[in-house]
């Protein structure tokens, strides 16, 4: 094996997490993926670059010596693709083009009608992805012009500093779906405690939203049974009361399952619209915004939530 760009900025990854779960967060892999490319890598120059200890990875003198070569060249290949981005853009026929990330959300479709609507001719286009950090990391380099994240409470995104960044909603309460049959399911506000002896099903891959379950359950003094697998499977197992999960307040209504908010709100996110520098986002952000409000109205749980906490999203704009 050759190393390239793409093992340094590995290495990068994971000396700045200071682990590998945290790395491979960022670099929007699995962990196993993270550590088997690691090892490779050492098997090429022959020596750990790493030393795994129970707090984390910290680097070896070699490892020190492999990333002070390797950080420049990382950021030299960064330059070098906003650069030649740059030059390819400049160099487009005449015509707008609109290059949109966002991570998993209700409002998506909503937000995309609305620009399309806004900026006619417009050649929009959408990237979903689970990671964060993957999302971030595409506007930084050029290959998105804006992108919509979500950031788990406790669990805070390595936004780059070179992006600009506007807070759509500072604090976005976690609701829970549960199945119609579950007895928590009777109740208006769900408590954890209801939901002590139930799995937990959630999706390692997304940035942030395990180590944040666990931490909300740690501090109640839960432990659950936890399932890791993707939103699809999540539904089915919570529909035949296998499972309950985190969801978004803004999730539609199901005839199979009920979508409650948790007592105290002890799960939540921050949702952010991320830019490279110059980029005009005054009309993403309000058809953003627009599209959100119109998503919480319609999702009556989260309206009412919404109105109980007399939150300036339940008023008409």
């Amino acid at each position: 094996m050759e190393l390239e760009v793409r093992h340094l900025r590995a290495l990068c990854a994971i000396a700045d997490a200071g682990s590998l779960h945290q790395a491979a967060r960022r670099l929007g892999v699995s962990q196993p993926s993270l550590t088997t490319q690691l090892r490779r890598i050492e098997n090429v120059l022959g020596a750990e670059l790493f030393r795994r200890e129970r707090t984390g990875c910290r680097p070896t003198s070699l490892g020190r010596a492999v990333l002070s070569r390797a950080r420049p060249l990382v950021d030299g290949m960064n330059d070098l693709v906003a650069e030649a981005l740059a030059e390819a853009e400049a160099a487009r026929p005449s015509g707008s083009r609109l290059r949109i990330g966002s991570t998993a959300s209700r409002v998506i479709g909503g937000w995309l009608r609305r620009l399309r609507v806004a900026l006619p001719g417009t050649d929009i286009s959408l990237r979903v992805d689970v990671s964060a950090h993957a999302l971030l990391r595409s506007v930084e380099e050029g290959r998105l012009d804006v992108a919509f994240v979500h950031e788990v409470e406790g669990s805070p995104l390595a936004v780059p500093e070179r992006l600009e960044q506007r807070v759509l909603v500072e604090r976005e309460p976690q609701f829970i779906s549960l199945s119609r049959d579950h007895p928590a399911a009777r109740r208006r506000v769900v408590e954890l405690g209801d939901l002590a002896g139930d799995p937990w099903m959630v999706d390692p891959t997304v940035d942030g939203e395990w180590d944040g379950v666990r931490r909300v359950l740690g501090a109640a003094g839960l432990n659950p049974p936890v399932l890791h697998g993707d939103y699809l499977t999540a539904a089915s197992l919570v529909v035949l009361g296998e499972a309950v999960a985190p969801c978004q307040p803004t999730s539609g209504p199901r005839d199979d399952m009920v979508i409650r908010p948790l007592l105290g709100d002890p799960l939540a996110v921050r949702l952010l619209l991320v830019s490279r520098p110059g980029t005009d986002i005054a009309v993403v952000y309000a058809q953003l915004e627009d599209a959100y409000r119109d998503a919480a109205r319609r999702a009556s749980g989260y309206h009412e939530w919404l109105l109980r906490h007399r939150s300036p999203l339940a008023r008409t704009p």
